[in-house]
């Protein structure tokens, strides 16, 4: 059942090994053998590695180091060792690794050797082995070289998790159906009044409230005899949803000076998640008054001369957003579509172990009331979907040959800033100190990925039309990179023609002279 695959750079010879103590040894960071400077070795390093499947996502791999490998090594752990100790008679590094021998044993010269370049070994295994780590191994070594003789071999070994081997399905042509949007009258009048509601003005009304009114209120919440908060003075819409369940209910309906009682769940403080009985009194009522959609306001509102030139201008843009929103819906059921194609092994224990550092970051402290089985199902489903999505993309992004702009990293890095709050130089300064920007290129590179399968899916509405997504998939301003891109490529090319005839040319002339 258990299959081995061993790779071997040196053949043959006999090696004499001795069985050694069990050591436990931590090894540092994965890398990818193909990404990662540190898994690049250079010669005359030679490790022979065999991978030992326990599952599809899980390797134990077995490395062995020649003993004349780990010499260097050994000598760098006698001069290390020589900088520290102090022996009568020799200043300090100076120590002969015959004293060192007898003061410290030749046992610890070697084992310090052994932790110096262990990570080093095991970066050579894995690439020489060609695998892909996801997890840090816990390492055993299980054979030593003779410390008197320096024969055998330093051998280790340890399991760990790797990314699945995954067959890419067919993702060529993937049909999916989008709700049919148009961008109708009704569209364009919704934009035009959210406009002019940003240059309204409130004015009072003696009449009862209503949805889109705003209320000036006081609250008192209580918690049986309790009066747990109060608040005076808050200004809110009516019909907004952005204070407490149950408040645009209580307000409907509610004139200057009168006041209603509802029950809710307070959301913050020491009383948060306790049902409260809330008094809210309406101290002022007002509306917004629009200001007339013609030729002025749209001078003031926009750079148009006449509101007809802004109404076109709203409706290109409202064709814009729907062209988003069946863009975003048909990227969602095309990832979803090529999901279903395609089985990929999910490595438990790093799920497990994102699940956990989910749970202990931030507010997911320990104890937290957030930490329920529920909730902790529904972060690892998320997880290993997330999981599951990556592998798939990587593969379609490598078979595609997609590379990823500086310009593209820092286009991700601006618009992700702005939804934390952040200024962008700070945010990816915050990026580059936690050594994250090889993470950010690796989901622009998929985002990429995800593109190209949705340029290639057949994607209609459910009316039956044919929806274009190109403005969706590759945005004009990218399109106009890649024309300046081709063209200068053209360019320099025609140049580098125009060069070398000019060269040839200069070549017969100069022959042409020396002949005369």
């Amino acid at each position: 059942m258990e299959r081995a695959r061993e790779r071997s750079v040196r053949a043959g010879g006999a090696r004499r090994h001795r069985a050694a103590k069990t050591l436990r040894v931590r090894i540092g960071r994965p890398a990818h053998p193909k990404t990662d400077q540190s898994v690049i070795w250079q010669e005359p390093h030679v490790v022979t590695s065999t991978v030992e499947n326990l599952n599809p996502t899980r390797v134990k791999l077995t490395v062995e180091v020649p003993a004349e490998e780990l010499e260097p090594k050994i000598k760098a752990a006698y001069k290390s060792i020589a900088e520290q100790v102090q022996v009568p008679g020799f200043r300090k590094g100076k120590v002969p690794a015959a004293i060192i021998d007898q003061r410290v044993g030749r046992d610890y010269v070697i084992q310090q050797a052994i932790n110096d370049g262990l990570n080093e070994f095991y970066q050579q295994g894995l690439a020489e082995a060609e695998v892909s780590p996801l997890s840090r191994p816990e390492v055993e070594i299980d054979e030593l070289p003779d410390p008197n003789t320096n024969e055998g071999v330093l051998k280790f070994s340890g399991e760990l998790d790797i990314k699945p081997e995954v067959e890419l399905p067919e993702y060529s042509g993937l049909s999916v159906e989008v709700e049919a949007r148009e961008a109708d009258e009704d569209a364009v009048q919704a934009q035009l009044d959210e406009l002019r509601g940003r240059f309204g003005t409130l004015k009072d009304v003696e009449r009862p409230a209503a949805t889109d009114d705003f209320v000036t209120i006081d609250l008192i919440a209580t918690v049986g005899d309790e009066e747990v908060d109060n608040a005076s003075g808050l200004s809110y819409q009516v019909g907004a949803g952005t204070m407490l369940e149950g408040i645009d209910e209580a307000l409907d309906g509610l004139s200057a000076g009168e006041d209603a009682t509802f029950t809710t769940t307070l959301a913050g403080g020491e009383r948060s998640g306790e049902e409260a009985s809330v008094k809210v009194t309406v101290q002022s009522v007002k509306e917004r008054e629009l200001p007339e959609a013609d030729d002025e306001f749209a001078q003031l509102a926009s750079e148009f001369d006449t509101i007809e030139e802004l109404r076109e201008d709203l409706k290109t843009k409202a064709e814009q957003n729907l062209v988003m929103e069946q863009g975003v819906e048909a990227r969602d059921k095309v990832l979803e579509k090529l999901m279903e194609l395609v089985e990929v092994p999910v490595p438990e224990s790093v799920i497990q172990g994102q699940v956990e550092q989910h749970f202990s970051q931030g507010e997911h402290s320990e104890g937290d009331e957030h930490d329920t089985s529920e909730h902790r199902e529904e972060i690892e489903k998320q997880t290993s979907e997330a999981f599951r999505n990556e592998i798939v993309l990587d593969l379609i992004a490598e078979r595609e040959e997609i590379g990823v702009e500086q310009g593209e990293v820092i286009e991700y890095i601006v618009s992700t800033a702005s939804q934390y709050g952040m200024e962008p130089n700070q945010f990816a300064q915050m990026l580059d100190q936690a050594g994250q920007v090889p993470m950010i290129m690796g989901e622009v590179r998929r985002r990429k990925a995800l593109a190209k399968v949705l340029e290639l899916a057949a994607v209609t509405d459910s009316a039956g039309n044919a929806v274009d997504l190109t403005e969706f998939v590759t945005p004009s301003g990218e399109e106009d990179d890649e024309a300046t891109a081709e063209a200068e490529a053209e360019a320099a090319e025609q140049s580098a023609d125009g060069e070398d005839s000019s060269s040839e040319n200069a070549q017969a002339e100069d022959a042409q002279a020396e002949d005369k």
